[in-house]
């Protein structure tokens, strides 16, 4: 894993952190449990410095370095809607499940991906760890969190639609 170049300061704010790290929200809270809520949040205009005046986190240095690893991470676990398109013509091995909620599933699905059955946790978890799987929603967010779910549960080959099918039906 290559990490991505970003030039992030302690006196930026979160706001434009986020900007060029959108990985940052969660990653900041995995690590640190900022941002997740009211009593652990931040506001747009804090600078990095400041959150981490405010809970007590002493070295800048690896919240940084937690900031863009996860960026790194997410931009690598993302692919675009034309390369799983070809995963696909190329008859290529894998699940590709729509994790909207049934009632955002109104909305047309992506060709060829299969609702995400929200009863039947256990049927994913017992896919061998190796599968390729990949991750939609409308418009990407909610894939990526579950691609780092199932990450964090020891898949190694998850992915989610870049931009999800916002992006997939552009």
């Amino acid at each position: 894993m290559s990490q991505v170049e970003l030039d992030i300061r302690p006196e930026m704010t979160m706001e434009e952190i986020l900007s060029v790290a959108p990985a940052a929200q969660r990653a900041l809270f995995q690590r640190y449990h900022v941002g997740g809520c009211s009593a652990c949040g931040f506001q747009p205009s804090d600078t990095l410095a400041q959150v981490a005046k405010d809970h007590n986190i002493l070295d800048m240095k690896d919240m940084i370095e937690t900031i863009v690893r996860a960026e790194t991470m997410d931009r690598e676990r993302q692919l675009d809607p034309s390369e799983v398109r070809a995963l696909q013509a190329e008859g290529a091995e894998m699940s590709f499940i729509d994790v909207r909620t049934p009632d955002e599933q109104e909305a047309p699905a992506a060709d060829g991906s299969e609702p995400l059955d929200y009863d039947a946790s256990d049927k994913y978890m017992s896919l061998p760890k190796e599968r390729r799987i990949v991750f939609v929603c409308a418009n990407g967010d909610r894939s990526l969190d579950v691609a780092s779910y199932f990450l964090g549960h020891g898949f190694t080959n998850v992915y989610a639609v870049r931009g999800g099918l916002a992006a997939w039906n552009a």
